[in-house]
């Protein structure tokens, strides 16, 4: 097969898959869904272009489409999840519960660096395992994935240099273990008024009213500014000769101005486009993806579990010092855990009106995810110094 043919077939998959998966996210199927709550529909992203090509047996690592996602679509998915958070927005949240929630970013963040050094001092194959072999690259995706989302995730896994299969067996252990915590997370904020009681916390919540929706009449002049300026934003930094990292970061301050400066900016339309791109980026990988390298040690699998504990006991004990309803700690782990689909699900459970405050919290967690997973490089790196 030519390399023009391979491309071709390479897009067509990608295409197809972008479109079958976007259909399984909208289908109100019951057989469907109840096979979405265990397998979302971002993982059949990944794994169904594998499947294709493992079927056929068909190589399509090496295709240029891998460089166009480095390149221009994840870039263009930073662009666009940075420009969908209104800062202004952030009062409806107030600065007690940012507070919970950024320190289970925080801890997110630094509990796996400080995990893998305890370990490597209990046992050198412990230290082994995640330094020597590499195993810390797989720690890092899930930083990524667990306060950013998917796009931060994607990002994380070219700044670490994470191995394809190893990036496979880690989606798979996040997708199972943030199911289970989502569950947990129901049970928890729908019991949250008995624990403020036995913390001894005052569970009132001032409610904001939600913003106005947008007005249909400006709708097609706020969607041509908003893909307008994300076009001239995507043309701009292309011109610059910046390295990947150079890249994302200008791109993130770039958005960040067009979502809070421009006063028609269509926030819903940009984190559309976003989803879409995701499921690009993710279809994409999943052309390289080798289904025979799916593995991996149990004594990661038991770090990360003790990670995603501690995560959650450091933001009760957060929202106990400063007396914050120990709602807030359901919301904001579900927000970096979870994303915007599930934060207002479990949010729902115990207050509708705060679920306009959970997709603040979970669009927050987008916008820093990769920040703070540039932060866990570079303490593992720092770690690979000195041990």
């Amino acid at each position: 097969m030519s390399d023009e043919i391979e491309m071709l077939f390479a897009c067509g998959l990608v295409l197809a898959t972008v479109l079958f998966v976007s259909w399984l996210g909208q289908t109100n199927l019951k057989w469907i869904k109840r096979i979405l709550d265990w397998f979302p529909a971002i993982l059949f992203a990944y794994v169904l272009p594998a499947a294709v090509t493992h079927a056929l047996g068909i190589n399509l690592a090496e295709v240029e489409l891998h460089e166009w996602s480095k390149s221009i679509i994840i870039p263009f998915t930073i662009l666009t999840v940075m420009s969908a958070l209104p800062i202004k927005q952030l009062k409806i949240v107030g600065i007690k519960p940012l507070v919970v929630f950024f320190s289970g970013s925080l801890v997110i963040a630094l509990l796996p660096v400080f995990l893998v050094l305890v370990y490597g001092l209990l046992s050198e194959d412990g230290s082994a395992l995640f330094l020597k072999q590499g195993y810390w690259k797989g720690l890092v995706p899930l930083v990524g994935s667990w306060i950013g989302g998917s796009t931060s995730q994607l990002v994380l896994k070219e700044l670490a240099g994470t191995p394809s299969s190893l990036f496979l067996s880690i989606l798979v252990l996040d997708n199972v273990l943030v199911n289970v915590w989502t569950i947990l997370m129901f049970q928890f904020i729908k019991r949250s008024d008995k624990i403020n009681q036995f913390l001894g916390i005052d569970g009132k919540i001032p409610l904001s009213q939600s913003t106005n929706s947008p007005d249909d009449k400006t709708a097609i002049f706020r969607n041509l500014v908003t893909l307008g300026c994300v076009g001239l934003g995507m043309i701009l930094v292309y011109f610059f000769p910046l390295s990947f990292l150079e890249s994302i970061v200008l791109l993130s301050l770039v958005g960040m101005i067009l979502g809070n400066v421009i006063p028609i900016w269509n926030h819903p339309l940009v984190l559309k486009l976003a989803s879409f791109s995701i499921l690009a980026i993710m279809a994409i990988l999943g052309l390289k993806l080798d289904f025979q390298n799916l593995s991996l040690p149990m004594s990661l699998v038991i770090l990360v579990v003790i990670w995603m504990v501690l995560h959650f006991f450091s933001m009760l004990v957060v929202a106990r010092l400063l007396k914050v309803n120990s709602a807030w700690v359901a919301i904001g782990s579900m927000a970096n855990l979870g994303g915007i689909s599930t934060a207002p699900a479990v949010t729902s459970a115990y207050k509708k009106e705060l679920m306009p405050h959970a997709i603040v919290l979970a669009i927050l967690s987008m916008v820093t995810g990769t920040s703070w997973g540039i932060l866990t490089i570079y303490l593992f790196e720092w770690l690979l110094k000195i041990t």
